[in-house]
């Protein structure tokens, strides 16, 4: 269809030497434009709006999970950003407000990949489904949870380390192996804690061998033979809840030397004085990929639970990280 235009046309008489033009009975004046100063406005205070607040930053490096399997289904909790051969503090809600959320929402989102390992090697990967927090540490952890997918010889891991796929999709499958501990290995564990007793002046316990609260046997890469992990546990539990003043927990670690287990590492913290904190090995992973592995420690104290690792500098173990929470807290 044509448009049809109207047009209409306005005569305007204007006077000689006037300013004035006279339409229709209205007086209109022309005059110059304001000053400039007078046209910009004055700023607008907005009342109740709060500024943006800038997203807290979040970490570059590799971020280390550590989880459970139950059936098809794992949930990995970070532990935090891995910085050469230990890891950083994950902050509490007060030290960076929202912190923990955005933290969820950029790196743990629905779709993103991890790449798990389970006795030192890749083993498998699982892709995030859903997030959550665990309040069951001292630091409320974020969480992620999805379905696992492992290799065959890996299909009875139930425990797992974790990295993003975006930094571990590189590394390579190596074969796996679950080891149990044998007979000569739960001797030897009674034989290294009856050494460190009474070295670390702790009360002597009626039996060694009943304050034994867990026992693992792992291989570390490049070794030789296995070696051993036990914890025990005086006048005391390895889980969250009060300890005695009394009480104390013992952490040792044996590795193969020329013809028995030697001690290459222990922890031994009393309760009166430090407050409790019993560690229990969860795995081992060659964190930044240097050719040596680091030790997770999953650590019981009075109200709470926390993370802990190892490192071994110049040929000796030492605690390389261990949560702020883990502070000495002596016992009442």
């Amino acid at each position: 269809m044509r448009r049809r235009w109207l047009v209409i046309a306005v005569i305007l008489t204007v006077a000689q030497g006037c300013d004035n033009v006279t339409w229709g009975g209205t007086d209109v004046r022309l005059q110059g434009p304001p000053p400039r100063d007078s046209v910009n406005p004055a700023p607008v205070e907005i009342v109740g709006v709060a500024p943006e607040t800038p997203l807290p930053e979040l970490p570059a490096g590799p971020i280390l999970l550590a989880g459970t399997r139950s059936g098809a289904t794992a949930t990995l909790a970070v532990v935090g950003e891995v910085q050469f051969d230990a890891v950083a503090d994950f902050p509490n809600e007060q030290q960076i407000p929202g912190y923990r959320d955005h933290f969820s929402s950029e790196l743990l989102a629905p779709g993103t990949e991890f790449i798990l390992f389970s006795e030192g090697v890749r083993v498998g990967r699982l892709v995030a489904e859903s997030t959550g927090v665990d309040e069951r540490f001292c630091v409320a952890r974020p969480t992620v949870t999805g379905t696992v997918e492992l290799v065959p010889s890996a299909a009875n891991a139930t425990r797992f380390l974790a990295l993003s796929a975006a930094q571990a999709k590189e590394r390579a499958y190596e074969g796996h192996r679950s080891l149990s501990h044998d007979y000569d290995q739960r001797v030897a564990s009674l034989r290294l804690a009856g050494e460190v007793i009474p070295r670390v002046g702790a009360p002597w316990p009626p039996s060694v061998l009943d304050i034994r609260a867990d026992i693992q046997a792992f291989q570390l890469q490049g070794a030789d033979g296995s070696a051993i992990a036990a914890s025990f546990a005086y006048l005391d539990r390895l889980q969250v809840g009060a300890a005695p003043a009394a009480a104390y927990s013992l952490f040792v670690i044996g590795e193969m030397g020329d013809r028995d287990y030697e001690s290459s590492y222990v922890w031994y913290r009393p309760a009166g004085t430090e407050g409790k904190g019993a560690p229990r090995f969860f795995d081992h992973l060659d964190l930044n990929g240097d050719g040596e592995a680091e030790i997770l420690l999953d650590v019981f104290g009075r109200d709470s639970r926390w993370f802990a690792s190892l490192a071994r500098r110049g040929g000796t173990w030492t605690t390389a990280f261990q949560d702020s929470c883990g502070q000495s807290n002596p016992s009442p």
